[in-house]
């Protein structure tokens, strides 16, 4: 199995995905705080609970707001999103990937969507799968690199992306052009391709956020 390359920092010339947080930011407490917020979205979606469970489920979740709000810090300090470790780097936005193979070239992995990403009739939303794609060919395309940032992302939706089951996903990393680098990625239910997108990301220049 191909491992992620090492972390590096954006100062680096090789700054890639990694910003230089520890990966250890939050230790295995918070990987768990995350794995239950991805549990309550997808419990909440599903849910049509009587009017008393939900204000009682609003409450508790205003009171997890309350606890963690004093220790608010900076985007650049921040675990969230920076936890390489973790499926999803730690946050709850993008579906947790879960990952097979990455170098500098490939990545392969893959992901369940839960009944928070539905669109309806058992199919994901769209907008999930653009997500989904830009979260892993974004990373590739940073993968021992300057970091970069998305210019173009297209994405051919083929057939239904199913809600439940285990789907794969396979990015690659085509070519390069001065500051610009082309991406290709594929997304399976089995033996079926249900969306397939190719990408361009440009290099930032120094300076650049």
């Amino acid at each position: 199995m191909t491992k992620p390359t090492p972390t590096t920092t954006d100062e680096s010339p090789h700054g890639g995905w990694n910003d230089g947080t520890n990966a250890s930011s939050g230790g295995a407490a918070f990987a768990g705080l995350i794995d239950s917020l991805r549990l309550a979205q997808d419990r909440i979606a599903e849910a049509a609970a009587p009017d008393d469970v939900v204000r009682e489920a609003t409450r508790s979740l205003q009171d997890v707001a309350a606890a963690l709000a004093p220790y608010s810090v900076s985007g650049s300090e921040q675990i969230t999103g920076h936890r390489l470790d973790l499926p999803g780097r730690g946050q709850a936005l993008v579906p947790a990937f879960h990952v097979d193979e990455w170098d500098e070239e490939h990545a392969t992995g893959t992901f369940r969507l839960g009944r928070y990403y539905l669109g309806g009739n058992g199919a994901a939303h769209g907008g999930v799968i653009p997500l989904m794609f830009d979260e892993v060919l974004g990373r590739l395309a940073n993968t021992g690199r300057r970091r970069a940032r998305t210019a173009f992302l297209h994405v051919n939706f083929r057939s239904v992306t199913p809600i439940g089951p285990e789907l794969r996903l396979t990015a690659r990393f085509s070519r390069e052009e001065g500051r610009k680098r082309y991406l290709t990625a594929t997304i399976h239910h089995g033996d079926v391709l249900t969306a397939d997108a190719e990408a361009l990301f440009v290099a930032l220049r120094p300076g650049q956020p």
